[in-house]
């Protein structure tokens, strides 16, 4: 079973590939819960891993219905993804009323092509997570990244075991939220394809001088708090998948 980590920096990456993991979803926005990373951050990404990158296709966090400037952009970065090396892409597009946008889904994915897609968590915040499985399907997407609409993977795992007999080969279903060495048996149990995790930790920043007076981040993490993603955490979820 692969592993995937979640990455926003360079040094994740490589500390993710060195503990084992088998692809990494390459993201900016951290706090927005991934949007798409910088060009400067595809490319060295591509020059220094061996193992797949995935790029994030996410012009910015909050909802998952675009407008059709946010589609422009979408379509301009997954372009520049493709030039720049990347193995697959991730995105994933709603309709007002909480369906898959199926067209426009099908429209990135076309314009991706050859590249895989991920359809990713907004696959979470659908309104019937059976229907939407069977129009992510019709897309093209490769594979589904889910927590099976809860807040964490391991809550959700018996959706996602629902989702796993429904997709019945036809899409990959991968795990996301939450996972760690705890909980990575239980995902494995529930029938699942892949499991997708940030293995983050966080370091207190380098800065000696802290202006007291104002902050210049809007959320967590803060401006003096770095996330790498740690060995250790993501050498065991892949010691318990090789088993």
């Amino acid at each position: 079973m692969i592993v995937e980590v979640c990455a926003y920096s360079l040094a994740s990456c490589l500390t993710a590939q060195q503990a084992g993991a088998g692809r990494i979803e390459l993201c900016g926005g951290m706090p927005e819960g991934g949007t798409t990373p910088s060009a400067g951050l595809i490319r060295q990404a591509r020059q220094h891993l061996h193992i797949p990158v995935y790029v994030m296709i996410r012009p910015r966090g909050g909802d998952f219905l675009y407008n059709e400037s946010e589609l422009a952009v979408m379509e301009d970065d997954i372009r520049l993804a493709q030039a720049y090396g990347a193995d697959g892409l991730v995105l994933g597009l709603l309709n007002s009323d909480g369906t898959v946008d199926e067209a426009t889904t099908q429209r990135l994915i076309r314009l991706a092509h050859p590249l895989p897609v991920t359809f990713h968590r907004a696959f979470d915040m659908t309104r019937d997570p059976a229907e939407a499985l069977e129009a992510v399907i019709r897309t093209g997407a490769v594979r589904i990244l889910t927590s099976g609409q809860q807040p964490t993977a391991d809550r959700g795992a018996t959706l996602l075991r629902q989702l796993t007999r429904q997709a019945a080969g036809r899409i990959e279903i991968m795990a996301g939220s939450g996972v760690n060495a705890q909980n990575a048996q239980v995902l494995i149990d529930a029938g699942v394809d892949a499991l997708h995790l940030s293995g983050g930790v966080r370091h207190d920043s380098a800065m000696h001088y802290r202006q007291p007076a104002l902050s210049m981040a809007s959320s967590v993490p803060g401006e003096y708090d770095l996330v790498e993603a740690n060995a250790g955490k993501i050498q065991a979820v892949v010691t318990i998948t090789a088993q």
